[in-house]
């Protein structure tokens, strides 16, 4: 059975792109993006859990 580890992190609006690429680059797939506690953006991301 496949296992995930999950991330989140906020997003800088003027740097989103830049933010979810370093991510990306690192295995971090995006799940999803909502509206954070305090009004700003959070991005939830996967990635496939390698066994220890």
């Amino acid at each position: 059975m496949t296992q995930w580890e999950y991330l989140t992190t906020p997003l800088i609006v003027h740097n989103t792109t830049a933010i979810l690429n370093n991510w990306g680059s690192q295995g971090w797939e995006l799940v999803q993006v909502v509206q954070g506690p305090e009004g700003g953006l959070v991005a939830y991301l996967k990635r496939e859990k390698v066994a220890e």
